[in-house]
């Protein structure tokens, strides 16, 4: 989807938009009954953002053309809807600002995301097929996933009640596999020009691995049940001092949203307590808890260099990733020659103090999972879907 042309991309901005409606119609008959939360945006904003977002880069960006040169700050035309960039510009409010903004009803917003869309589909069909003419376009699919994957992530951390509306997938489990030896060798960590590349993705860069040995697929359920019941959560030495500081603030002795690790995982969601499958993926473990999983059980977290090559090339010896976003070890940091300020995307945060995730969760459109994918986040997030898999020291 990276270098998809103008008819696969008209394709996918139409399911991703019918994606971010079906989230609206789940959402709407509940929202007064929604705690406003620190850690996720309002529902009606995400919503709302998506066709902005389009908007903005689309129909109202007269430099859409010129791709990855368009001045990011020149005068955009005026939006449809006259308050757009006052309600869901992310540059105007912070998240607690958002939840005190009088947005728009769902009638409204159903509106504004036809409008946008149709026009942004008229446009496209007379963009120039190249890198540049369907930069915006490309750049507007991308976010409207990410607004998608955060509308489930909003979904889980407020309760949302049980839905036939909300477009939940099924989450995969997965038999036990043997862990996958690669050998040293060099390889080229990040991603070649051509097509979106996203500005913590850049560029490409050689360098030598040794051997390293990694799990096939994400961290179980049943493999981390072992650690909660031996005690991992009482004992300081499994944890780094900010992880034990963190645990101890937050009271914590399961990961998030886990009501029972004994005798079956029981979690909530929807509302519900749920039992969810033992070979399912641990999921909403922070990277304070991955780590402290990893000093228990004698093992490591991946390095950035070593995940990238196991999904690259381990596939047909049975690497798996996308069942949930996987902490790696180490810093999040720039490659050499990355630009901050790609249009569309935010400059690179301050990365020292973050960690980085990998490769993409259940709940990410299928068409976003890419094995060089990465994203930066601090090591106390466990709100979004992520998990682990680990390595031998």
């Amino acid at each position: 989807m990276r270098a998809a042309g103008v008819e696969l991309l008209s394709l996918a901005l139409i399911d991703a938009r019918n994606h971010t409606l079906r989230w609206l119609a789940a959402f709407e008959p509940q929202l007064e009954q929604l705690a406003p939360s620190a850690d996720v945006d309002p529902p009606l904003w995400l919503v709302g953002h998506a066709a902005w977002f389009q908007e903005y880069w689309v129909s109202r960006n007269l430099q859409r053309q010129r791709g990855e040169t368009a001045d990011r700050h020149a005068l955009r035309l005026a939006s449809i809807e006259t308050r757009a960039d006052d309600w869901f510009d992310p540059g105007c409010h912070d998240r607690v600002q958002r939840w005190r903004l009088a947005l728009p009803d769902g009638a409204a917003l159903r509106h504004y995301l036809a409008e946008t869309l149709e026009t942004t589909l008229d446009l496209l069909a007379g963009a120039e097929d190249s890198d540049a003419g369907l930069y915006a376009y490309r750049l507007a699919l991308r976010r409207e996933d990410v607004v998608g994957e955060a509308l489930a992530v909003a979904a889980q951390a407020l309760q949302l009640p049980a839905s036939d509306n909300a477009p939940w997938l099924p989450r995969p489990a997965r038999a036990a596999r043997d862990a996958l030896l690669f050998g040293a060798q060099r390889f080229m960590l990040g991603s070649v020009p051509g097509g979106l590349v996203p500005p913590n993705e850049r560029w490409a860069h050689e360098l030598q691995l040794l051997e390293f040995e990694i799990d096939a697929q994400a961290l179980s359920w049943a493999r981390y049940a072992e650690f909660v019941a031996d005690g991992g959560y009482d004992d300081a030495r499994c944890w780094t001092p900010e992880g034990w500081a963190w645990v101890q603030a937050e009271g914590r002795r399961v990961p998030r949203y886990v009501e029972q690790m004994r005798q079956g995982v029981l979690v909530q969601r929807q509302g519900q307590t749920q039992r969810v499958g033992a070979a399912q993926a641990a999921v909403h473990v922070s990277r304070h808890e991955a780590q402290a999983w990893c000093q228990w059980a004698g093992r490591r977290l991946p390095t950035e260099p070593e995940w990238e090559l196991a999904a690259v090339s381990g596939a047909s010896r049975g690497f798996v990733f996308g069942d949930v976003f996987e902490w790696t070890g180490g810093s999040a940091r720039a490659w050499p020659g990355a630009e901050s300020a790609t249009p569309g995307f935010s400059a690179l945060p301050q990365l020292g103090q973050r960690g980085v995730q990998r490769g993409g969760s259940w709940m990410t459109p299928p068409r976003c999972r890419h094995p060089r994918m990465r994203r930066f986040a601090a090591p106390w997030r466990d709100e979004m879907f992520c998990g682990f898999r680990s390595c031998a020291l």
